[in-house]
């Protein structure tokens, strides 16, 4: 944190503990900015604080603060002014009680810093109420001066670091009176179901892996610009329309988060799958018209004259194989059908004695 520049310089006063620290901006923004130009030269356009009694422009050096009362007369406040509040936060985080987290309404959060050490001898209370939001598992609840006015804020331990962020006063957090609708509604236990199943589905997210890429759109239109090239093209957008069922909304929800993560619908492995390999065996069986097969169960039929049978099918077929091998390399392509006309012969023959 030494090369960030701190916008703020003070203490904490933790009791009768006084910690000197810096206040840094915890936050950046990347967010593209343009300028202001003139269409028909490009020239820029800029804004001149112009002094509406002398009709002149003025320098940052002559421009103050000061108060318009209702009655518009103008009441000049100085910085000299404001050093010299009436209240002990001027230069002061003022730590007023430790509460649990969850007390804090997340409406109420505002900008975020960190709190560093003003030097070595910071560190040992600072490192002291640090440890000692750690093991109490609260955060602490102070009031500080910042920019002129006094604020509230909520310090909190982030790695090895106190961070406050700024809060808003309770009585400047609207209420949601009217927000949500009047029309009385029913929601059914399926609808619920479907929707926690959406939940499921779409599951945790690492905060790391999620980038603006509306900004990363926007360079490369102005790197093409800036190159003299066509813009890409805009994406087509998805179709849309009225939401007619619900329930019909929800479950196609849950079967595109399903696919989109490679999710296979419950249940699918268990029942789809097997009966699929069933259905096939019983087909493959069948297709095979082979004499194995008419043999096996043959011999389940006649057990006691299993071996023997076997015996004789193979003596069988090996001068069957062989007397087919000798007439096909003698006798040539005409022989050859006629051999396998005995074979076929002695075939049916085996499976009858079979």
């Amino acid at each position: 944190m030494r090369h960030v520049r701190s916008i703020w310089n003070g203490a904490i006063s933790f009791g009768l503990v006084s910690i000197p620290i810096k206040l840094v901006n915890a936050t950046e923004s990347h967010a593209i900015s343009f300028r202001q130009i003139h269409t028909e030269d490009n020239g820029r356009i800029r804004y001149r604080k112009v002094c509406e009694l002398e009709d002149r422009e003025v320098s940052q050096g002559e421009i103050g603060k000061a108060y318009e009362d209702a009655d518009g007369s103008i009441i000049p406040i100085t910085d000299e002014d404001l050093s010299h509040l009436p209240i002990p936060t001027a230069r002061t985080i003022d730590i007023v009680a430790f509460v649990p987290a969850e007390r804090i309404d997340p409406l109420q959060m505002g900008a975020a810093y960190y709190l560093a050490a003003g030097g070595a001898p910071a560190a040992k209370p600072y490192t002291l109420l640090r440890e000692a939001l750690k093991r109490s598992n609260k955060v602490a609840i102070a009031k500080y001066a910042l920019r002129g006015r006094e604020r509230l804020g909520m310090l909190r331990v982030v790695g090895d670091a106190i961070a406050m962020h700024g809060l808003l006063w309770p009585d400047e957090v609207r209420s949601p009176e009217g927000v949500a609708p009047d029309t009385a509604v029913t929601i059914r236990d399926k609808e619920l179901d479907l929707a926690d199943a959406l939940m499921d589905t779409l599951g945790e997210v690492d905060l790391e892996d999620l980038h603006d890429e509306y900004r990363e759109a926007l360079e490369e239109v102005i790197a093409a610009k800036a190159s003299g090239e066509a813009p890409p093209e805009v994406p087509e957008p998805a179709a849309g329309g009225k939401v007619l069922d619900l329930m019909a909304a929800l479950e196609n929800s849950v079967r595109a988060a399903r696919e989109s993560r490679g999710t296979p619908p419950p249940g699918e492995e268990a029942e789809v799958r097997p009966l699929r390999r069933g259905r096939a065996e019983p087909k493959e069986t069948e297709g095979k018209k082979s004499t194995s097969t008419k043999k096996t169960a043959a011999a389940k039929k006649t057990t006691p004259a299993r071996k023997s049978t076997a015996r004789t099918a193979e003596g069988t077929k090996k001068a069957t194989s062989a007397k087919s091998t000798a007439s096909t390399k003698t006798t040539g392509t005409g022989k050859s059908t006629a051999a396998k006309k005995t074979t076929t012969k002695k075939t049916a023959s085996r499976k009858r004695t079979a």
